[in-house]
């Protein structure tokens, strides 16, 4: 813009009544932020690769601070996000602040599938990727025992993993907001139904589960808000920088999925929100039955109240098949992504987990 033109600007907005001036420089400023603004940094602390699998990453984050406890902690994700949520930002990152307490901290990184890893299943990740990611983490760490902390699906999966694998040295397991009773889902249950969801035509069709599939059927459990909200939200605090950094962040987190590989997929609907096979102790990976009985480590249960992804109840639910002396089960005062990044998630998740890891990693 001129300098001429800028004056000329300058003295139409000084005509506008205060009332409108402030909602003008908002919207101006919203409309910045989703058109020209740079893309947010994330998954900023520092890391490195210590192995590798397909698509699959181990990283091992850095720190110039000692360790201060002897039993490493290896983070798990869900198969259809990218896991910098849990790194997404220095101040609001829930590996930043386990590191700088001086765990010695690890995240296994699923990678992006392309067509050739359709048919990937869940056994597949839950009996070749995690125990040797596990084992791996013990080298490097030349630790006895290991912690490991799930969240979402990745959550579901370990205990999957723990509950086939009890001759592995695991000391504690913390699911964050993973399901494993999947008898009342909301409208999950609706969408999903066998009745009216073909899962073989779909993936037999598709062959590799397209994020934006994932992403839409996330957002209709609560379509105004998830649609609409987030942009509503921006134009009414866009004049609020660190508001703004915020929604940056977690925008881009929200779009920035990856494919479900197909036979994952099938398994993971068909077998779980379907049948409910894992809480019946029904489920066959690769011939062998899951007893989530057969898990005896402390485990640390949290639910988030607000959740209508993975609902309290389904989560809770673990509490009563495990075999763990010392188990305890949390729900906090979030939601499914604001249990991890957000306000509550630096005041109430970050110390819930630190604390209660630093009495059981000595």
């Amino acid at each position: 813009m001129s300098i001429i033109a800028s004056k000329e600007w300058q003295q139409l907005m000084e005509t506008i009544p205060n009332e409108f001036q402030e909602p003008y420089t908002r919207l101006t400023r919203a409309t910045e932020v989703l058109t020209s603004d740079p893309e947010p940094e994330v998954g900023l602390t520092p890391k490195e690769v210590i192995w590798t699998k397909n698509k699959a990453k181990l990283f091992r984050y850095v720190s110039d601070q000692p360790k201060k406890f002897k039993v490493p902690l290896l983070l798990v994700y869900a198969l259809i996000n990218k896991p910098y949520i849990l790194d997404l930002t220095p101040g609001n990152s829930l590996v930043e602040y386990l590191v700088n307490r001086g765990y010695d901290v690890y995240l296994l990184d699923w990678g992006t599938p392309g067509y050739e890893d359709k048919t990937m299943k869940l056994d597949d990740y839950i009996l070749d990727y995690i125990p040797r990611a596990v084992r791996k983490v013990l080298r490097t760490s030349q630790a006895d025992e290991v912690s490991i902390l799930g969240y979402c699906m990745g959550g579901t999966m370990t205990s999957i993993f723990a509950a086939l694998h009890p001759e592995l040295p695991i000391r504690n397991l913390v699911f964050m907001t993973s399901p494993f009773d999947f008898e009342e889902t909301g409208l999950y249950g609706c969408f999903l139904d066998e009745r009216y969801f073909d899962i073989d035509n779909v993936v037999d069709t598709l062959g590799l589960i397209p994020p934006e599939m994932i992403d839409f059927g996330n957002k209709m459990l609560k379509p105004a808000t998830n649609f609409f909200g987030p942009y509503v939200s921006l134009v009414d605090r866009a004049n609020n920088e660190q508001f703004v950094k915020n929604w940056k962040l977690l925008q881009k987190w929200v779009s920035d999925g990856i494919p479900f590989p197909g036979e994952a997929y099938r398994q993971w609907i068909r077998d779980f929100y379907q049948q409910n096979k894992l809480i019946k102790g029904e489920l066959v990976i690769r011939g062998r039955k899951v007893n989530l009985k057969n898990i005896t480590a402390n485990v640390l249960n949290m639910s988030a109240e607000k959740d209508h992804i993975a609902q309290p109840h389904q989560v809770k639910a673990l509490m009563d098949v495990i075999s763990s002396k010392d188990k305890e089960y949390v729900s906090l005062p979030t939601g499914h992504v604001s249990v991890t990044f957000g306000p509550k998630a630096v005041k109430i998740t970050y110390p819930t987990v630190g604390d209660w890891l630093e009495k059981r990693s000595k």
